[in-house]
């Protein structure tokens, strides 16, 4: 499974508002970032040798990671829901997203509803918990 971050304009991640970010407007930003690469697929070799391919329009590299194309290694984002989505990204990734997310005047998340700084890591003060899971998380999801 993993874990996903978002850059998102809700107060929650999960929730559908009118203030979603657009394709569009991923679209136009990947166009201007020079670090940005949209490819519309991913891959990834898996155990066996198989290849894993998901065709998504949406779907773009950050071409400017250092780990970029090293044993496979990618920083895939796309589109989803009116968010930004990653899968499993390491703080350099969140760093990245983190930019993102002030261009597009959202904030970055995590599945559990953490919030992420401009260093990569869960904004909080010393000693506390960091934001709790929202309450309002609809019961259809499973995660």
């Amino acid at each position: 499974m993993g874990y996903d971050l978002y850059i998102t304009r809700h107060e929650n991640w999960f929730e559908e508002e009118a203030n979603a970010i657009t394709a569009e407007e991923w679209l136009d930003l990947v166009h201007t970032d020079p670090e940005m690469r949209l490819d519309g697929y991913a891959e990834a070799t898996v155990g066996s040798g198989s290849v894993l391919r998901i065709d998504d329009p949406t779907m773009a590299v950050w071409i400017g990671y250092s780990k970029h194309g090293q044993s496979g290694n990618m920083a895939w984002l796309w589109h989803a829901h009116g968010n930004i989505v990653a899968k499993n990204p390491d703080q350099e990734i969140r760093r990245k997203m983190w930019l993102l997310a002030c261009r597009l005047s959202a904030t970055l998340q995590g599945d559990d509803g953490e919030l992420y700084g401009a260093d990569g890591e869960p904004v909080g003060t010393e000693g506390t918990t960091v934001a709790a899971f929202p309450k309002s998380k609809p019961r259809w999801r499973f995660w």
